[in-house]
């Protein structure tokens, strides 16, 4: 249905069985993350805490816990914004299938955003420290909003459709911030109020900005939707919801009316604090940087407000089914804004930027044996477009080769290009390049390096699930284990300095080369344990992909480089041993943990669902 607001999805969801009150008093740091995350891994309800220690709001969590509740907040309107979706990005559809219009009518008369004079969000007062201090992780450097929807406009212009309304980390306690009147704001590369800031800098003034928490759940997710820069997020939150985004306008801040609460302040010009860490999604926290901050000037909330919020970590998440509802979405957009890509996976195991699996089509010279061009002309496009030029590791191939190859199958995925892969041409790199700011792989906070490997054409190798009876391996190189065919993890001896590195993968390279088989297991990882590594392709995935820099743990037998271009012969070799500059990963708090194993208990309050 049409949800209005955040409450009645609420008490829809209590009606049908998929929330579940906790009454119990709950303390907001770190017990109510553990208990989100118990609850979420065991496909739980959502959960309304109503007895938060030190706030006088509940709040819930869990909303977006299992992907079918997801698509019963969402499904209503879905057909419509897809369709609605596949015309802005092929506007000729609507003349080659004129049904399509009609269909999409509904999504596009609910794009407009409209004024009113009476916001709910405006019926009460009150202080940030009023809010649930939700903290997740141990080491978090304060208590964060976990489910922002963070507005800006475009200094000196105001319409409101050239906003911006994204998601970006709010800190609302901790550090240096004066505790009550000041938050970090933290936002990323490829951020739209990045550009809003930038223009407010120039000008030498304050950026105003308002935080919206709540309201329709469509709003939640129009601030992480990857739309191009002229689709402003409100026309499709109100497009999503269906029914248009209603704000008002107070003290030259844009308030969203139907909110739950709404933070008003603005950016101070040209001045930082630090901000973090935070245990971001990737499994690792995000570490303490400067940030600009924002002055709070007032807290606006509904009366009958609701505080909601999410925790993220290693994937899957909560916001892994956004994620993928993302793609649901935008599925069609993608491959017309990417003529030739068929298919594109950021792999949620992985952590989502880290590893970027590609399907395109390879078209030049047909009549030549098939190799790699067309399809070095697709990732350059890939990672040129929005978000996606995150990427760090971009694995391409042939649509051709196998149509039916389905990019969300990881394993299958990596068995198909480790088939084809040519060692001596296919790996391209890019060094010194932009990095996510959440990657920790590099020293150098948004900055590393990428790898784009193509494969086209038939099969080069078979690969194989058993290691050679007579591997030989070096010292301190020991417990090789296969993960799936022709990859294997290998226990390294433990990371000090880069240029030892060197001399132990240099080692190791040495001793592959002289012997026979392993053309059949042509990716070897090195890790600091292969039980863990190869229990599950999932942890594999997040080992390998998180833990590398591709110009610097990407090894090779034999490697060499060839007129600039680096090349090898099987194995390749990715050093994921764990680094000294390394983040720290993300483990809970034991003493929380028992106590979250105490509310499972008979007569405890997550009895029979944890």
């Amino acid at each position: 249905m049409k949800f209005s607001s955040l409450r009645q999805c609420i008490d829809i969801l209590k009606k049908q069985g998929e929330l579940v009150q906790i009454q119990h008093p709950v303390d907001p740091n770190l017990e109510m993350a553990e208990i989100t995350r118990r609850v979420f891994e065991v496909k739980g309800p959502a959960l309304l805490f109503t007895h938060i220690m030190n706030s006088k709001f509940p709040a819930v969590s869990n909303l977006f816990g299992t992907w079918e509740r997801t698509l019963k907040i969402f499904e209503p309107q879905l057909s419509s914004v897809k369709t609605l979706v596949d015309i802005k990005s092929d506007p000729g559809l609507a003349a080659k299938r004129p049904g399509k219009i009609i269909q999409a009518l509904p999504a596009l008369l609910h794009s407009l955003p409209i004024k009113t004079s009476n916001p709910r969000v405006m019926e009460n007062k009150c202080t940030l420290n009023d809010l649930p201090m939700i903290r997740c992780w141990p080491k978090d450097g304060g208590a964060f909003i976990l489910l922002p929807q963070v507005f800006s406009m475009d200094p000196g212009k105001e319409s409101i459709l050239g906003s911006n309304l994204g998601m970006y980390r709010i800190q609302i306690s901790g550090n240096d911030y004066h505790q009550g009147k000041e938050i970090g704001i933290h936002y990323q590369l490829h951020r739209g109020i990045g550009n809003h800031h930038k223009k407010a800098l120039e000008n030498h003034q304050p950026l105003r900005v308002s935080i919206f928490i709540g309201g329709p759940p469509a709003h939640t997710l129009a601030a992480v939707m990857p739309l191009p820069e002229d689709v402003p997020e409100i026309a499709f939150a109100g497009a999503l919801a269906g029914r248009n985004f209603k704000y008002a306008r107070k003290n030259n801040y844009v308030v969203s009316a139907e909110a739950d609460f709404c933070i008003t302040g603005f950016i101070v010009p040209g001045k930082t604090k630090k901000e973090g860490p935070f245990g971001d999604h990737l499994g690792y926290y995000s570490l303490e940087h400067e940030y600009p901050y924002l002055k709070v000037e007032s807290v606006y909330h509904r009366k009958d407000a609701i505080f909601p919020f999410t925790v993220v970590g290693r994937p899957p998440q909560e916001d892994s089914n956004l994620g993928r509802l993302i793609h649901e979405i935008t599925r069609s957009a993608v491959s017309d804004s990417i003529p030739g890509v068929s298919a594109v996976n950021a792999v949620d195991d992985a952590g989502v930027h880290p590893l970027l699996l590609v399907k395109a089509h390879e078209r030049y010279v047909p009549y030549e044996k098939r190799v790699p061009r067309e399809l070095l002309t697709h990732a350059s496009r890939v990672l040129g477009t929005g978000q996606l030029s995150l990427a760090k590791y971009v694995l391409i191939c042939a649509h051709e080769d196998n149509p039916e190859l389905n990019v969300n199958d990881e394993k299958s995925f990596f068995i198909h290009m480790l088939e084809r892969i040519d060692f001596t041409s296919d790996l391209h790199f890019s060094t010194r390049t932009t990095m996510d700011t959440l990657d920790y792989s590099t020293q150098e906070i948004n900055q590393g390096s990428k790898l784009v490997i193509a494969a086209a054409g038939e099969k080069r190798r078979s690969l194989t699930i058993e290691l050679p009876q007579d591997i030989s391996l070096p010292q301190d190189f020991m417990h090789p284990k296969i993960v799936a065919p022709g990859m294997v993890v290998l226990k390294g001896p433990c990371f000090t300095t880069y240029s030892k590195a060197i001399i132990e993968l240099n080692r190791l390279k040495k001793h592959l080369a002289i012997q026979t088989g392993l053309s059949f297991l042509p990716l070897i990882v090195i890790v600091d344990d292969t039980v863990f590594a190869a229990a599950s392709f999932s942890n594999f995935l997040w080992v390998t992909f998180s833990r590398s820099n591709p110009s610097h743990d990407i090894y090779g037998v034999n490697e060499k480089t060839r007129f600039k271009h680096w090349e090898c012969d099987p194995p390749l070799i990715i050093d994921a041993r764990i680094k000294p500059f390394h983040a720290d990963p993300l483990v809970s708090d034991k003493k929380v943990v028992e106590k979250v194993d105490a509310l499972g208990k008979k007569g405890g309050p997550l009895f029979g669902i944890i």
